[in-house]
């Protein structure tokens, strides 16, 4: 006689993802649910934005919990049950505010949950390797983050992601200029970086991890789209979409603020905005000791500028990418 399993709970391992909404979260909760292997809980703010509504016909549960201090017991009662949980921690505007006990907060509320294993969004901490020169808490508050992390009684994994496509959709909008299209960008134009699309390779790299978690215990696993400079995003650009484009330089203060004046008014931001980008060329995005084609061996899929522009058929135009 065949048992009944239409009311079977589902047994599959349970990941809690923080952030659910944003570029990385949803990523993961994507990537997590289309492999069939788990169950995602899904914490965001709000659980009714068409991104969350997208997530739960995926099968996620749609939990709200924002991003933000004094949510401790929501989080812990958020954890409790998951095998793994993915952390990130949203940029907090200085000089107020740090990511730091926000980080912590989300790490302590796991361990008390009993989840087994963490992934957490990192970068390098620029402090440090810059020896104080350059400023970039963004950076440095996830680096003390994760090594807070390292310090718990949880296992634990890190992601590093490269510079964004989307901020040149998004917060680096190009702008006409009679018939050509200029892209300020925030590198100088001979400078080659690491560039990645959150939206699509955040996932698959930490569902590897979490189907394999002692092989990465402790590990911090860069993830890379490609590894391009401004003029080559802007020939690719001309020659995907068949538009007059050229290059501006919005890596110094008068470029940035000449493109972007609304900039001009929030100076610990552009203080932060230069002292990242200058990190970058004068330190190296990523330390040296970082494997650059892990995650393109690990994702063979993850994508390039080129295929980036073809699969967004972006051109040009100011886009949001929601919550």
């Amino acid at each position: 006689m065949e048992r009944d399993l239409s009311n079977a709970p589902d047994t599959k391992p349970l990941i809690v993802v923080t952030g659910a909404t944003s570029k990385q979260g949803r990523s993961v909760a994507t990537s997590l649910l289309r492999s069939g292997k788990f169950r995602v809980r899904a914490l965001s703010r709000h659980t009714d934005t068409p991104i969350a509504i997208n997530l739960k016909a995926l099968g996620a549960e749609m939990v709200a919990v924002p991003l933000e201090l004094g949510n401790q017991a929501a989080l812990r009662k958020a954890f409790r049950g998951a095998k793994g949980a993915f952390l990130m921690t949203p940029p907090i505007a200085p000089p107020d505010k740090s990511e730091l006990p926000l980080g912590r907060q989300l790490a302590d509320a796991a361990v008390e949950a009993g989840v087994e294993h963490v992934v957490f969004s990192t970068l390098e901490n620029v402090d440090t390797r810059s020896e104080g020169r350059k400023y970039a808490p963004h950076f440095t508050d996830k680096a003390l983050i994760a090594d807070y992390i390292r310090t718990l009684p949880i296992g634990h994994s890190f992601v590093m992601l490269s510079f964004f496509y989307t901020n040149l959709l998004e917060y680096y909008v190009p702008r006409m200029e009679g018939d050509t299209l200029l892209l300020p960008i925030y590198l100088p134009e001979e400078f080659r970086a690491p560039f990645v699309d959150p939206l699509t390779a955040t996932g698959p790299i930490v569902l590897e991890i979490f189907l394999n978690p002692e092989l990465y215990q402790g590990s911090t696993l860069p993830i890379v789209g490609d590894i391009i400079s401004p003029a080559e995003m802007v020939d690719t650009f001309s020659r995907v979409t068949g538009r007059k484009a050229e290059y501006r330089n919005a890596f110094h203060q008068t470029g940035l603020l000449k493109y972007f004046p609304e900039f001009a008014s929030h100076d610990l931001l552009v203080r932060e905005l230069l002292g990242m980008v200058e990190y970058a060329v004068e330190y190296g995005y990523f330390s040296t000791e970082r494997d650059l084609s892990l995650s393109r061996k690990l994702d063979p899929d993850a994508i390039s500028w080129e295929n980036f522009l073809r699969k967004t058929d972006w051109q040009g135009d100011a886009k949001k990418f929601g919550i």
